[in-house]
């Protein structure tokens, strides 16, 4: 019987399970919001996400980011820093207490254009034990390891990654997705990269308007 919080290899729940055999994660020079237009509201995040162990969290009212170490039981070393409204580890994201909807648009000048925030089904952060990989050393004998966390099904469709090949296949969705955060304000996300210039994954490029205001 396995431990609490592994599972077998064969199962799609493991999501970006196999990268660490195609690639090893290096240094970048810049990290955070790295373009800011103050009069289109927009810009450009990029951030580290090749640890396994690792949330990073993203506060658009103060253009902050920090990070927290995960433990097996799901703890998070340190203190989340307070207002935050978008966290993400490798792929998977989880928002604090907001909801998302994945738009019909492909690029945020297309959504800006439409002026309206579209209506749907947003979706609220789930509870997984199934999701947040934190330990891949018994790979090799079919036994990953996740840690209890939230989780937005939602926003982090952004990228899927087919591990029934061999390498992976990674596929960003293109889609503009919008946040509604806790405090009723809402942002426009669209993932544009997951690599770096080395072509290493986890290294992740986000374009965003926020305030959404129309």
């Amino acid at each position: 019987m396995l431990p609490v919080g592994a599972a077998l290899l064969s199962l799609p729940s493991c999501n970006g399970l196999f990268e660490g055999i195609y690639d090893e994660p290096v240094a970048a020079s810049e990290f955070g919001f790295t373009k800011v237009e103050q009069a289109t509201s927009s810009g450009t995040i990029y951030i580290d996400a090749t640890s396994y162990t690792k949330w990073t969290y993203i506060d658009f009212d103060t253009y902050s980011i920090d990070t927290t170490l995960i433990a097996e039981d799901g703890s998070e070393s340190g203190e989340v820093m307070e207002g935050w409204d978008l966290a993400v580890h490798r792929y998977d994201t989880k928002t604090n207490g907001g909801s998302v909807l994945e738009t019909e648009y492909t690029s945020l000048d297309e959504f800006r254009v439409s002026g309206r925030i579209p209506e749907g089904e947003y979706v609220e952060d789930i509870w997984t034990e199934d999701r947040i990989t934190i330990d891949m050393s018994q790979m090799m004998n079919g036994v990953i390891l996740y840690a209890p966390s939230w989780y937005n099904p939602e926003l982090s469709k952004w990228l899927n990654v087919d591990t029934s090949t061999m390498p992976p296949v990674y596929t960003m969705s293109g889609r503009v997705y919008v946040l509604k955060t806790q405090d009723g304000k809402a942002a426009a996300l669209q993932l544009t990269n997951y690599m770096n210039d080395s072509k290493v994954k986890g290294f992740m490029t986000i374009d965003y308007v926020y305030p959404v205001e129309f």
